[in-house]
């Protein structure tokens, strides 16, 4: 259906209605019944667009039968005689109004049936004269009404068929919009992860090289202070002690390190089948083994029929573990309910395994979802910043994302897409 949605009084309007109003000043002028039924067809059509857009179904069907209605009750006040049938009117080509109205708003059917039922109210008339007042229909008289009556159904096919072409050519210019908009929104995402991806190669380079330079003075500061911790004994117990927490914090340091080369170490992936609940199960196991006492209740959402992910799996078990401790953290203080979410899905024609991991914590807030995933980014008082980073890293080496879903105010909902595995996808 096309639909009209025009309320405002426009310039073609005003064009409409001086040509209602010639037709008013043309005979027969002292009939006022036929001034009144023009003007009542120029209020109809001026509001027809508020009618539509206000009631989109029954507006249509009310605009012809009301136009059909006005036609008839117009050809009834300009009749030759009080007698004479329809075919004496000039102004039979009113019925073309509600005929090219039901064209444009209605289907092939539906013209043809709006057709029909003005063509018999355009021979009502011919009823009461012919069979009560004995008026006689000559044979030139039936050609020249079955003419008319053809050309009503001539009009309504044609003005049906641009009405169509027109309605399909708009939806093709929509589902073309819609398709470039997605597109531009891929677009907009493959630079995203393009600039997130030189971020990342230019920082891991740096953290490699700052890494390594780094290791070096910690093992000589620790074994320095293992030698100073033996020498001293029992003899020294300040330093003794001074010396201990030199080796706990070169130890945080070295872990510190570790995660660096973590982050800028090329991942070597060793791809296989693996079915990703097993995965996401004993990353679940092992983070709850890490909050034994947090008040975290566990929702499970596996779809039947998810197809085999090719994974390396220490990695994927390594991604799913720092979401979940994610989600823990948020929710540590006042607890919460953790939903896991395992479905098959496809992405840019290529099918594979959708995971969510979903929480009931504070959320992340809108200015700060851009930047999750940059390195060194944290809003945790002593965390490094290297977590989803390094999430992010190994996903996108599996030719999989990940994204954060930003509907809700509270909570946040992580989605990875890995890739299924192919014959092609063992072969990388």
């Amino acid at each position: 259906m096309l639909d009209r949605k025009e309320s405002a009084f426009g310039w073609f309007d005003v064009v409409w209605l001086l040509f209602l109003l010639g037709l008013a000043f043309l005979p027969p002028i002292e009939e006022i019944h036929k001034q009144l039924t023009l003007l009542a067809i120029g209020v109809l059509q001026i509001s027809e667009g508020p009618l539509i857009a206000w009631q989109p179904n029954r507006g249509r069907v009310y605009s012809v039968i009301l136009k059909i209605l006005l036609a008839t009750l117009l050809i009834d006040h300009t009749r030759a005689a009080e007698y004479s049938p329809t075919i004496e009117s000039s102004y039979y080509p009113v019925y073309y109004l509600p005929i090219v109205t039901a064209a444009i708003y209605f289907g092939p059917l539906g013209s043809l049936l709006w057709t029909t039922i003005s063509s018999l109210a355009y021979c009502y008339f011919l009823i009461p004269a012919v069979y009560i007042e004995e008026y006689e229909l000559t044979r030139e008289g039936a050609m020249e009404l079955a003419i008319r009556i053809l050309f009503m159904f001539l009009a309504g096919v044609l003005v049906n068929r641009f009405a169509i072409e027109n309605r399909r050519r708009t939806r093709q210019y929509q589902q073309l919009s819609e398709t470039l908009e997605e597109t531009n929104r891929q677009l907009q995402r493959a630079e995203a992860d393009a600039r997130r991806s030189e971020r990342l190669a230019a920082l891991g380079q740096m953290s490699a090289g700052l890494a390594h330079e780094i290791r070096n003075p910690l093992s000589v500061i620790k074994g320095s202070a293992e030698i100073l911790s033996q020498k001293v004994k029992d003899a020294h117990p300040v330093a003794r002690e001074l010396a201990g927490y030199i080796g706990s914090e070169v130890n945080r340091l070295n872990s510190l390190v570790a995660r660096f080369l973590d982050f800028a170490r090329p991942s070597h992936l060793d791809l296989k089948p693996h079915r990703v609940a097993d995965i996401v199960e004993r990353a679940l196991e092992s983070t709850r083994n890490q909050f034994p006492e947090a008040r975290v209740a566990v929702e499970r959402h596996y779809r039947p029929g998810v197809p085999d992910a090719a994974v390396d799996a220490p990695l994927c078990e390594q991604v799913f573990v720092n979401l979940v401790t994610n989600a823990y953290q948020a929710m540590s203080e006042e607890g919460g309910v953790l939903r896991v979410g395992i479905a098959p899905q496809s992405s840019n024609g290529r099918a594979g395994v959708e995971v969510s991991v979903e929480d009931t914590g504070p959320g992340v807030p809108a200015e700060l979802r851009e930047q999750i995933f940059n390195p060194f980014f944290t809003s945790k008082k002593d965390g490094v910043g290297l977590g989803l980073s390094i999430v992010a890293k190994i996903v996108d080496h599996h030719h999989g994302w990940i994204k954060l879903d930003s509907a809700d105010s509270t909570g946040a909902r992580f989605r990875v897409f890995l890739p299924e595995f192919t014959a092609r996808s063992a072969a990388k």
